[in-house]
């Protein structure tokens, strides 16, 4: 499902341009419980992402056991708080122990976190709020491989536990800063620019909006790897995407 917001704009003549461009290039991938949207990309998974890191005490780290192998994650307080306390708070309630990664597309990304085995829904706490513009202000990784993101619908503010990790990079999916002013002087969106453009109509764009990244892996790459190999067919709600094998996070739990 594609969510196209038709921004007003300066002109009639830019309005119906940057709607066109928007509808065209399906930038806002609806990753939601029924959202079964696949982007198809030629690209080859590759290793390592960017390493910097503060003290490790400021990071704390997530390990998940699944039926694959582990997967340890370092989360990012510091770039998206209310996103990682959001995570951590599922982790604590052992929300993700016998979840699965129900969506698996090998060159983008793996999802998991929100069904069981049989495939029923876990309940959720309300939608954390979206903070992937802040993240990426502050210096946070943008979506490369082995980074973990909130998975949503159309709707920028509706991730609540599901999440997935990026198995490629995929800058179609960073959030886009808006530069300063108003009327934004110049923005770039989708290999265009466009000028003078009012900010309002920007920031309420939810093609915009992007995922927000608040962690990555660095250790268990090879798990993931294994699981994004899996064969895929249907599954419970699902018509596609579904391992044939089912990958199931066992447990999650805080590490050292």
């Amino acid at each position: 499902m594609k969510l196209i917001h038709k921004m007003r704009s300066v002109t009639a003549l830019f309005q119906k341009s940057f709607s066109v461009l928007l509808l065209a290039s399906g930038l806002l991938l609806c990753f939601g419980s029924t959202a079964q949207t696949t982007l198809v990309d030629d690209g080859s998974a590759k290793t390592g992402v960017d390493n910097k890191s503060a003290p490790a005490s400021k990071y704390p780290k997530v390990k998940f056991v699944t039926s694959q192998g582990e997967i340890i994650l370092e989360l990012y307080p510091d770039k998206a708080p209310k996103t990682v306390a959001n995570f951590l708070q599922y982790v604590k309630e052992k929300h993700y122990d016998g979840t699965i990664f129900h969506r698996v597309i090998n060159d983008f990304m793996i999802q998991g976190g929100g069904y069981d085995s049989k495939f029923i829904e876990r309940k959720t706490h309300p939608p954390v709020t979206h903070e992937g513009r802040q993240a990426l202000a502050l210096g946070g990784p943008r979506n490369v491989i082995g980074t973990i993101a909130m998975a949503r619908t159309g709707d920028p503010q509706s991730a609540t536990a599901q999440f997935f990790i990026n198995v490629r990079d995929n800058p179609s999916l960073d959030p886009v800063i808006i530069p300063p002013g108003d009327p934004v002087p110049s923005i770039e969106f989708n290999g265009r620019t466009y000028k003078n453009i009012a900010r309002a109509q920007l920031e309420q764009a939810q093609q915009l909006f992007g995922y927000t990244v608040f962690g990555k892996v660095i250790s268990g790459m090879e798990t993931v790897e294994k699981i994004k190999q899996l064969p895929t067919g249907s599954g419970g709600p699902f018509p596609t995407d579904v391992p044939k094998t089912t990958v199931l996070i066992q447990s999650a739990t805080l590490v050292p």
